[in-house]
């Protein structure tokens, strides 16, 4: 509550993200010969982009180790749109989620004992006390988590709108330069884009309707805003111009159905 009420200077931004970081291993995936990046966002209504974004960019040759979260508040987690799949299971071990990686070029889990657990426990409790919105605790949770997945590089959507937690531009530009900032400091590099959350993204919301809808959304319809901002954020995630090592641009991979 303190954090909430009085927020953190840079270095006190910095110290809690590494502790919270080094609470549980770094995976290292030095192994596998690709540039590892994600991506997350800050969550919004109807919001399914992690979804559809972690093939995109697979698709163009990236390793994407993606440690994912829980809803928070009015909105609902990867982690939780994931487990209304029948059989799915996000409780991966270290050497289960290398697997998946190595043989699919993505994958998605969440927070254990063994990754982040510091950011699993503060995670609950920011949404029991209502300290969801407080800057520094989203940075720290943010960039702890994506720490631990060892990345290369990651980029951010800020969502900014009723919709989000963030309803005001000021406070997601904040928001946007702390998690640029600190990313950056713990050696990741990190890029942050602000998007617009003032109606639904996409033509689904809740947990089975989004993860159902995910799978559709790989098709190409630009009348559907859930595909587009996907496709734009996961060509911003792609290393370089956004060509694979064919010369094809990520952005074309959806409709050739590769991802």
């Amino acid at each position: 509550m303190a954090i909430y009420l009085n927020g953190m200077d840079q270095s006190e931004q910095q110290a809690l993200t590494e502790a919270m970081l080094k609470s549980g291993n770094i995976l290292d995936f030095s192994d596998i010969p690709k540039p590892k990046a994600d991506k997350h966002s800050t969550g919004g209504v109807g919001d399914k982009t992690s979804i559809i974004i972690a093939p995109l960019v697979a698709a163009c040759g990236v390793c994407v180790p993606m440690i994912s979260g829980r809803g928070l508040g009015h909105t609902g987690g990867t982690l939780d749109k994931l487990e209304a799949i029948p059989g799915y299971r996000v409780n991966l071990t270290a050497s289960e989620f290398k697997q998946v990686l190595d043989q699919v070029g993505y994958a998605m889990a969440g927070q254990t004992a063994e990754i982040a657990p510091a950011d699993k426990k503060m995670y609950a409790l920011r949404d029991a006390t209502s300290t969801v919105e407080a800057i520094p605790l989203i940075v720290a949770s943010i960039i702890s988590k994506k720490g631990a997945a060892g990345l290369d590089a990651m980029i951010i959507d800020v969502k900014v709108g009723n919709g989000a937690f963030m309803r005001e531009e000021s406070r997601a530009t904040d928001l946007a330069h702390a998690l640029v900032s600190t990313g950056n400091s713990c050696g990741i590099k990190t890029r942050a884009l602000l998007t617009d959350m003032n109606q639904p993204l996409g033509r689904a919301v809740g947990l089975a309707g989004g993860a159902q809808r995910s799978r559709h959304q790989r098709a190409p319809d630009p009348r559907v805003p859930g595909l587009a901002a996907g496709r734009a954020l996961g060509a911003d995630a792609a290393p370089g111009d956004g060509l694979r090592g064919d010369g094809h641009p990520g952005h074309e991979l959806a409709p050739q159905g590769e991802a």
